[in-house]
């Protein structure tokens, strides 16, 4: 059976796949973003990242994963005009450290983990903290994912600033 997506969500690929190139480029450069609260973080694409190119029978995927990899295969493959469709991200704000997978095609989120959280006491008052604080992490994780998203969007709709942004990011990818 043949399936044709509708145009809402070839758009949200497209647009899913500019935005985790972007992270990935942003992340290598060692871009700082800001939390709603001013506090700095940064994020980095790392460890696995997935790139697809082509359609149907000519449709060809490139996984590449490693615990210290520089994932140069996946970029090669962004210069030949591969798209991004999936990535592991780390997003770090002193002291704390998340790793999140993510999806281009529908923004999916996969595989949290959160920062660790010391247990010292095994009774209910403890189990109820230690569940609010692991909700409180992963509310965390997810502003910080939203103010990443935000800055994209921002540049990405300001003609001006993509053209730039997309200049840069053509020459890092040949490198």
């Amino acid at each position: 059976m043949n399936h044709t997506p509708c145009l809402g969500q070839s758009a949200d690929l497209l647009l899913g796949q500019e935005f985790l190139t972007w992270l990935w480029f942003r992340g290598a450069t060692g871009a700082i973003f800001n939390d709603g609260e001013g506090r700095p973080f940064s994020v980095r694409v790392e460890r696995r990242v997935v790139v697809e190119g082509g359609d149907g029978e000519f449709k060809e995927t490139a996984s590449v994963s490693g615990l210290e990899s520089e994932l140069r295969e996946a970029r090669l493959g962004l210069s030949t005009g591969k798209k991004v469709t999936s990535a592991l991200i780390s997003l770090r704000r002193e002291p704390d450290e998340w790793t999140i997978s993510l999806k281009a095609a529908d923004f999916a989120l996969g595989g949290l983990k959160t920062p660790k959280i010391e247990k010292t006491r095994e009774d209910d008052e403890d189990r109820e903290a230690f569940f609010l604080e692991k909700i409180s992490l992963i509310e965390s994780c997810l502003d910080l994912l939203d103010r990443v998203y935000s800055d994209f969007l921002r540049i990405r709709l300001d003609r001006p600033a993509w053209d730039e942004e997309s200049a840069m990011l053509a020459k890092w990818i040949r490198i």
